[in-house]
């Protein structure tokens, strides 16, 4: 017996330098380090932010989250026509971007196209994800806009901020679809069609099914997106702070509600603002929680 390890092929397995050695325990060391960092970053954050709402918190109570008037001049604070105008924003860009981003990522990894060309596409659709907010904004507002004015959009209002939304986080969607699409096995493919599917059953019942928890993990990365999205959003949305049922009224959100007075707030306003700004903090943690529950759900089946 020579003591020595053997791999699955009957030969011996050398022992790894000391360097090596070194190298991988530094290396975890550090990563541990930096994941250890970016907890603790987010912790201060939030405990920073929460620590200016205080006043707020102590002024307002949970009312803030229900009440609806914003006067600075009387210190009265509301924060549901902004939470409203967050989540039917969001959710109409959800609504609109994810059967489109679902259905590109389908034509982009399922071999439609030459391989050079769904290269083109694959990268066309990612550098969506590079363009500014501010130039979707100010593209919204002098392009769709005026585009929109047949079916009654004339000033920027709820429509076309969830129209720009849409497009903004359809290149995650899109991206992370393709790429839990592609990793399904072959395998499965190959099986499915030897039983008889056709290629439509087959993506349908066979693909997207075993794709489903990284399909889902992108849809609420870009849900989580859109709740903070602030620029394009300010620029389109109208900034009115009320509650509407039309899609052809204006209204606002949590961020763009904070970048709108932040700069001019003073005393209580300021605190207000951090509420806020804790409040639409506390809604993103909860949806990366369900995500991340959802996605190992999906695992699991």
């Amino acid at each position: 017996m020579t003591g020595k390890t053997i791999d699955s092929y009957g030969k011996p397995i050398e022992p790894r330098a000391s360097s090596e050695r070194i190298f991988d325990n530094s290396f975890k060391i550090a990563a541990k380090a930096f994941a250890i960092a970016i907890c603790l970053l987010i912790i201060w954050i939030i405990f920073q932010v929460f620590s200016q709402a205080i006043p707020a918190i102590k002024e307002f109570g949970l009312g803030f989250i229900s009440n609806t008037p914003w006067d600075p001049i009387r210190d009265v604070f509301g924060l549901w026509p902004s939470i409203f105008g967050t989540l039917v924003s969001s959710a109409l860009a959800l609504l609109i971007a994810v059967p489109i981003g679902i259905g590109v990522a389908i034509f982009l990894s399922e071999d439609y196209i030459p391989s050079g060309i769904q290269r083109v596409f694959v990268f066309l659709v990612e550098l969506l994800a590079a363009i500014p907010s501010v130039v979707y904004g100010l593209w919204g507002l002098f392009v769709l806009v005026p585009f929109l004015k047949p079916v009654g959009v004339t000033r920027p209002s709820m429509l076309p901020a969830a129209l720009i939304l849409s497009i903004m986080i359809l290149p995650m969607i899109s991206a992370i679809s393709r790429d839990a699409l592609s990793n399904v096995s072959k395998d499965m493919r190959q099986a499915a069609i030897g039983l008889g599917a056709t290629r439509w059953e087959t993506i349908l019942q066979v693909v997207i099914p075993a794709a489903s928890s990284g399909i889902i993990g992108g849809i609420m990365l870009a849900l989580g997106r859109a709740l903070g999205e602030t620029m394009a959003i300010v620029m389109l949305i109208g900034n009115s702070n009320q509650v509407s049922t039309s899609l052809l009224q204006p209204a606002t959100t949590i961020s763009a509600l904070i970048a709108n007075q932040f700069a001019e707030a003073q005393g209580l306003q300021v605190s207000a603002l951090m509420y806020a700004a804790f409040v639409l903090a506390v809604i993103t943690l909860i949806v990366n929680i369900l995500a991340q529950i959802v996605v190992k759900q999906l695992q699991k089946i």
